[in-house]
């Protein structure tokens, strides 16, 4: 079974990717129907008492091997700008992708610098055209996918976010992203400017119905399954402390079904 043939052709029509974070959310979000799954850098780091970005390539990939031995599904990896900054260092981040038993991967144009969040243009493409030759070069289809951060490091240049995705298109990249769009407008301009698939994380206001007729083929939803649990744990924790009740309780998911989902995944 190809996972990257798989996952390929589900990009032809619009299908949701949520974001585990571990194991157990794996296999739980793997239950519910969802046909494939994507890794979150920040949602893996905060689920290590980390923030965002701090987490090193090697823990990565082992996270992201862990998720893959817990599915059937395919997973693609949020693996940020990958093992380093170069063009070499690019495509030495698909092999270990592919390693890892993954059937995508995305690198981005964010540097990790704060004095310059992004690769100038030429280097961000150079990146992404080595990233695309290695992924042609293995032995199975891998889905690579390219971002383009600006939106997400003060930088909402839509023309300049464009240019750039164009760019990557041609450089070979399979699926197109620029996190951080804010409106189904600009989704739909994105989209309309670029021939293959583009993958849009939600935001608040966001319909599958709206995105589908923007143009998108890809969902996800990067930390936002991760935040939305940690609120969650906040709420319930501040209702012990506030009110000294136990009220989140009625709403929590049954011991009874987790006990018999994780046994049934382990057998």
């Amino acid at each position: 079974m190809d996972k990257g043939k798989i996952f390929r052709d589900l990009h032809s029509s619009i299908f949701v990717m949520p974001n585990p974070w571990d194991v157990g959310t794996t296999k739980l979000l793997a239950s519910f129907g969802f046909k494939a799954l994507a890794t979150t850098s920040a949602g893996f780091a905060f689920s290590r008492g980390l923030p965002d970005g701090a987490v090193t390539f090697e823990a990565m990939i082992h996270h992201c091997r862990e998720v893959t031995a817990a599915t059937g599904l395919p997973v693609s990896a949020d693996l940020e700008k990958g093992k380093g900054d170069s063009a070499t260092s690019a495509a030495e981040t698909v092999f270990a992708a592919e390693a890892a038993g993954l059937a995508g991967c995305s690198i981005e144009d964010h540097t990790g610098e704060p004095d310059k969040p992004i690769y100038d243009f030429s280097h961000a493409v150079e990146r992404v055209a080595a990233a695309a030759e290695a992924a042609r070069a293995l032995k199975h289809d891998f889905v690579f996918t390219a971002r383009a951060e600006n939106f997400l490091w003060g930088r909402p240049d839509i023309d300049d976010t464009i240019k750039r995705l164009q760019a990557f298109e041609k450089a070979g990249a399979d699926v197109l992203y620029a996190p951080g769009l804010g409106d189904v407008e600009t989704v739909q301009t994105v989209c309309s400017a670029l021939t293959k698939p583009v993958n849009v994380m939600v935001r608040p206001g966001f319909t599958i119905a709206d995105l589908a007729q923007a143009g998108v083929k890809r969902i996800s939803l990067g930390p936002w399954l991760t935040n939305y649990a940690f609120g969650m744990l906040e709420t319930a924790a501040r209702e012990i402390q506030q009110d000294g009740t136990f009220g989140f309780t009625r709403t929590a998911m049954p011991f009874g079904k987790l006990q018999a989902l994780f046994a049934e995944s382990s057998a």
